[in-house]
């Protein structure tokens, strides 16, 4: 009788108590209560099971432990109570903060912050060359600042005044009694100047290729929208695509592009991009650069909004804020209301989102309701809308002389010192390729002038 393999069993996961506090001075998006349900869902993605959370309002931050010494108590015995091996911090932590709690609460209990927990998250999920050097960037820009017990070696002392071996295997002096934590730092320092030189290389390529893409002609759709909103479903549906889609935050890290038609013969290319959240560590913004420049130089974006979450409109605000910060705030968007087929009037949930730049169309990307519009939508913005401008461009940007009078329609031309003055409306698929030039007054018209055309 043949005998029966026994199925490798899991380890069991890490037990993680939750902590979030609201300080009356720094508003939040989300409620408390909503945040902590968010940092639940990051802790599941990360792989640990959330035994537990507390929370606390505060006018401002305890400068030791950032919850009062009370609360400090109360969440020990909570965590002895419930076997705890983790506390995360819905918010950012100090490094003093997290040095007294880790004091406080001893070396078997580790303490985490919400900008942690997500580049752990980031650190599962990368799979490409460039998403694992950006990732790696943010952990050590994280770390810097913060290296403590974490690093179990940093107590010796090393030097002492004779010559010692480096820890890049070099000989040199040390000063006497440098410790192993400034060893550390200086080895940290080095590894970042590293990762950013890679890193730059990398832009150097997205740049590259962005610029062919540009000489096509082939406008850019950029997907953006809170993590988990349903941008991949939506690329796998307009594109027959096979990007990865899980029901988990942060599913999709790397941009995927993918040549989709559009209605009238046209294409475009349209891009998924890493999802937002509320409270986005500006150590990941900083190092996916490269990425997010893939937003920042799109035609259009398009802003993929989950319309059956309670807090659409806030995921929605937030998205909006971080597309401010990486300086795409001016791109055309189209808002899709992704979902519907879960909504009981699909024609109500259009009413949630008004307020919002541009059009709003409301989809299903899983049945592929409302697709066909979006498309007509997507092409309409893209090959028909014109908008009127006025831009001062330098003779060295003659590839953008040249499209402004092949693709848009020129009504008046100047020339002036060092460039040329142009009038007219361009597609809206152009406007940010000219919006470092774009001029909305006339107060630089006193130069000295050239040749004047009228159209």
């Amino acid at each position: 009788m043949a005998k029966k393999i026994a199925e490798p069993t899991l380890p069991p996961k890490e037990r993680a108590f939750l902590v979030g506090v609201e300080l009356r001075n720094e508003p939040s998006l989300l409620s408390l209560d909503d945040s902590l349900t968010e940092l639940a869902l990051l802790a599941k993605t990360a792989g640990l099971e959330v035994v537990g959370m507390t929370s606390q309002k505060l006018d401002a931050p305890n400068p030791n432990t950032f919850i009062g010494p009370g609360k400090v108590e109360e969440i020990k015995a909570l965590v002895e109570e419930t076997l705890a091996q983790v506390v995360i911090f819905d918010n950012e932590l100090s490094p003093r903060h997290l040095r007294e709690l880790e004091e406080r609460f001893g070396e078997n209990v580790r303490i985490l912050d919400r900008t942690a927990l997500i580049l752990d998250i980031f650190a599962q999920h990368a799979s490409t060359r460039e998403g694992i050097l950006q990732v790696e960037l943010a952990q050590y820009e994280y770390r810097l600042p913060r290296l403590t017990r974490a690093w179990t070696h940093l107590a010796r002392q090393t030097g002492g005044g004779g010559g010692r071996t480096g820890a890049m295997g070099g000989v040199g002096l040390r000063g006497p009694g440098e410790t192993q934590l400034e060893v550390d730092r200086r080895e940290i320092r080095k590894r970042i100047a590293s990762l950013k030189s890679e890193l730059e290389k990398v832009r150097a390529h997205r740049s590259r290729y962005r610029s062919q893409r540009q000489r096509s002609q082939i406008p850019t759709v950029a997907l953006v929208g809170y993590t988990n909103a349903g941008k991949s479903t939506l690329l796998n549906r307009l594109a027959r695509a096979d990007v990865l889609v899980a029901d988990q935050l942060f599913a999709t890290l790397d941009p995927t592009t993918r040549r989709v038609e559009l209605p009238g013969g046209n294409w475009a290319l349209f891009t998924d991009t890493v999802g937002f959240i509320q409270k986005l560590p500006t150590q990941l913004v900083a190092a996916f650069r490269a990425t997010l420049e893939e937003i920042a130089e799109a035609d259009l974006l398009l802003h993929v909004v989950d319309i059956t979450h309670p807090n659409a409109l806030q995921q929605a605000q937030a998205v909006h804020q971080t597309l401010m910060e990486i300086d795409a705030g001016h791109i055309p968007t189209i808002t899709v209301l992704n979902k519907v087929d879960q909504f009981p009037d699909p024609q109500a949930a259009t009413q949630t989102l008004t307020g919002f730049p541009g059009p709003i169309v409301a989809i299903s990307a899983l049945t592929g309701q409302g697709i066909p519009e979006l498309l007509s939508t997507v092409s309409r913005e893209l090959f028909e809308v014109y908008v009127p401008v006025r831009v001062k461009l330098p003779y060295q940007q003659g590839n953008l002389i040249s499209i402004f009078h092949d693709q848009g329609k020129v009504t008046r031309v100047e020339h002036v010192r060092g460039g040329v003055w142009i009038e007219g409306n361009l597609p809206v698929r152009l406007l940010a390729r000219f919006q470092p030039f774009i001029k909305n007054d006339s107060s630089d018209t006193s130069e000295e002038v050239g040749e004047t055309i009228e159209t």
